[in-house]
């Protein structure tokens, strides 16, 4: 399933508009030791768990996240600027930021930065890192141990209350598989549906549901 979902990303990639920026992240010890994500202006994803992974993944991201993260992108400089502290820090990885916008190409590492924009970024690619792990580990357990599809989808649940999600479409075709098949308990098929219909239809942050009755109000 995966090398069709990665044929059908490439396609969308290639076609993409510029600009497009690519994070990597090289940490060994860690799981995984190396990953890489490509976002283009468009909100099209691509991770990877390898640099020669044959079977990405794909994902959409939406048009305020897509907004956001280039926004921030461009306030730590495009990767023109050195974003390294060069504090005696721990080994945190290191972290790449490659940006292309059809004309020049940049990049720069670090493993830790004092600049709050490089810092978001990097905390919001690690969302997408945690995702895209949960879909891994969710399409694993669907198709060779159903019983431990309810525990994969409590972890899911725990990232989703956390906010630690972002990219989650790519989840939404297991989930729906689960929540219609009677191979799993009904608990579990319960849980997917919630789940799945929490990703597709967020609940307002309180203070956005307070200005839009106050909006209405007026």
């Amino acid at each position: 399933m995966r090398l069709a979902v990665a044929l059908s990303v490439a396609s969308i990639l290639a076609a993409a508009d510029y600009p497009k920026v690519t994070f990597t992240r090289e940490f060994k010890g860690s799981a995984p030791p190396y990953y890489m994500i490509e976002i283009s202006r468009s909100g099209a994803g691509l991770y990877k768990e390898a640099p020669d992974d044959q079977q990405p993944i794909s994902f959409r991201l939406s048009e305020a996240v897509t907004a956001g993260l280039f926004g921030r992108l461009e306030n730590a400089g495009n990767a023109q600027k050195p974003l390294e502290s060069n504090l005696k820090v721990a080994n945190m990885g290191l972290k790449t930021i490659r940006f292309d916008d059809g004309r020049r190409r940049q990049q720069v590492s670090f493993n830790y930065s004092l600049d709050e924009n490089a810092q978001a970024l990097a905390d919001m690619f690690e969302k997408i890192n945690e995702t895209q792990q949960h879909f891994i580990n969710l399409e694993r357990s669907v198709r060779f141990d159903r019983l431990g599809v309810n525990k994969i989808i409590l972890q899911i649940e725990t990232s989703h209350d956390r906010q630690r999600i972002l990219g989650a479409d790519a989840l939404l075709p297991v989930l729906d598989r689960v929540a219609k098949s009677e191979a799993f308990m009904h608990m579990t098929r319960e849980r997917a549906a919630k789940l799945a219909e929490a990703i597709r239809h967020p609940a307002q942050k309180p203070e956005t549901a307070a200005n839009n009755a106050a909006a209405q109000e007026k």
